[in-house]
C-alpha cells in the first residue's frame, strides 16, 4: 500500500540535501561521481540511478526514526 503513495521529493534539511521518499527515511545517495560524455548524459545516467533506486527500494527496510518527546516519555514511564 505504501508504495502506491509514495513519492519521490527534493529534501532541503541542515544535515541533508537531496532525492528522499515521502513514506519512509529512504533517501537517494548516488553510488559515485557522475559519469558521461556530457552535461545531458550525466543528468540522464543519474535521473536513471535516482528513479530506478526509488522504484526498488522497500519502505519497511527504511523506517523514519521518532524522538519522543520528554512528555511523552514520562506519560509512559
Amino acid at each position: 500500500m505504501g508504495a502506491m503513495r509514495r513519492k519521490l521529493v527534493w529534501v532541503e534539511k541542515q544535515n541533508f540535501q537531496g532525492w528522499a521518499c515521502t513514506e519512509c527515511a529512504w533517501a537517494f545517495n548516488p553510488s559515485g561521481p557522475l559519469v558521461g560524455g556530457s552535461i545531458v548524459e550525466m543528468m540522464a545516467i543519474y535521473k536513471r540511478q535516482r528513479d530506478k533506486e526509488f522504484t526498488s527500494h522497500v519502505c519497511a527496510k527504511h523506517p523514519r526514526v521518532t524522538k519522543k518527546s520528554p512528555l511523552t516519555k514520562s506519560l509512559a514511564g
